[in-house]
This record gives structure tokens, C-alpha cells and sequence, in this order.
């Protein structure tokens, strides 16, 4: 496949994904960018993503660091879940700052592969550390393609 087909189809995947995602869509995320083991979201901080310290939840983070995650290790047809993930937080989310989540894939063996996410805030500091490793099934993302 060549490297335009390469991107078609992981926009392609992005969309048939978002469509049936909820859990980022509630939470108001947007795909900024995607392509072959990569994807960039953001989401702003909604008062409700916010905790008793009035800073974002971690789960908030997380979710979005994982979002990222399944949508460039997706990015293939090849639905792939998420096997083990770990993040580690560097700086707090504050509410109505635009958080954004940067896949990259690190390295893809057979049916496994590890992706690194960065989460950053608008000001460019850095918000979250994030891997995933990932386990590919037998299914595809888009049906009969």
C-alpha cells in the first residue's frame, strides 16, 4: 500500500471508530490528526472532568491519553485492543485548559505492538507520560474492507 492509501485508510478507521465511541465523544474530544500508528486528540477540561483538588481528574487524562492510543493503534483495519497501559503525570490539567494527546508508535511485532502518548497543555507544558501496549484480533475496523 502506498503512503497516501496508508493515510486514507487510517482516516477512514478514525471515523468508522469516533462513530461508535462514546466515551470520547461525551467527553468532547476531537481527532486533530491520525495516520499509520499515529493520532493526535484533543479535549477541552469540562467542569465535570474536574476533582477535589481543582485540578483535572487523572482518569480525565487518562481517558484521553487512551483515546489517542486506540485510534493510532487502530489506524491499520486491524482492530487492536489495549493489553497493559501506564501513565505517569507530570503537571496538573486545569478546567477550561484544551488538553492534547499524541500517539506514536513505538514498535509493532506481529500482534503486539507498544505506542508512547504525550499529553500536553496549551501552553506546551507537558501534562502526562503515557504507554500502551497493544494486542491485535482477528476482526478488522471497517467491515468487508
Amino acid at each position: 500500500m502506498m503512503a497516501a492509501e496508508d493515510a486514507q485508510l487510517a482516516q477512514q478507521c478514525a471515523g468508522a471508530m469516533f462513530d461508535r465511541d462514546r466515551a470520547s465523544q461525551a467527553a468532547g474530544m476531537r481527532i486533530e490528526a491520525v495516520g499509520p500508528g499515529f493520532a493526535r486528540l484533543s479535549m477541552r477540561l469540562l467542569p465535570e472532568m474536574i476533582n477535589g483538588h481543582e485540578t483535572a481528574h487523572g482518569g480525565a487524562i487518562f481517558t484521553l491519553a487512551d483515546s489517542a492510543f486506540a485510534f493510532a493503534c487502530n489506524s491499520r483495519n486491524v482492530r487492536t485492543v489495549a493489553q497493559h497501559c501506564s501513565i505517569t503525570f507530570m503537571s496538573p490539567g486545569r478546567e477550561g485548559e484544551v488538553l492534547t494527546a499524541e500517539a506514536r508508535e513505538t514498535s509493532l511485532a506481529g500482534r503486539f505492538g507498544i505506542y508512547d502518548v504525550t499529553v500536553t497543555a496549551e501552553d506546551g507544558r507537558l501534562v502526562a507520560l503515557f504507554r500502551g501496549h497493544s494486542a491485535a484480533t482477528r476482526e478488522s475496523v471497517i467491515e468487508g474492507r
